[in-house]
């Protein structure tokens, strides 16, 4: 998998297609990413102790690596990535402007 977490993506399918977000983690064996602030679902939890009430959260879901694309610092767009071999160092870059990602 190319994409890894701490990564900026776009949503390119789905419900969510056009907004931003930090990737808060990756299950490479499925295939899917947790994206920051994309595809959020509500989950009713109840009180824990007497007295408290229960509440609604919303935290994200995950949706398939195929429906985020890298952002490219320099391009601002959601570009394909491809890999360079620098010496020893196998680098990410951005597949149009060349940079480094």
């Amino acid at each position: 998998m190319k994409i890894i977490k701490g990564d900026n993506v776009l949503v390119v399918a789905g419900k969510d297609r056009g907004k931003k977000g930090k990737v808060l983690r990756v299950f490479p064996k499925t295939q899917r990413v947790l994206v920051e602030g994309v595809l959020m679902r509500k989950k009713h939890v109840k009180p824990k102790k007497g007295g408290e009430k229960g509440q609604t959260i919303e935290q994200p879901s995950s949706l398939h690596i195929s429906n985020v694309e890298m952002l490219c610092p320099s391009c601002g767009k959601g570009v394909r990535l491809g890999y360079k071999v620098e010496g020893e160092k196998k680098i990410r870059i951005c597949v149009t402007c060349r940079t480094a990602l």
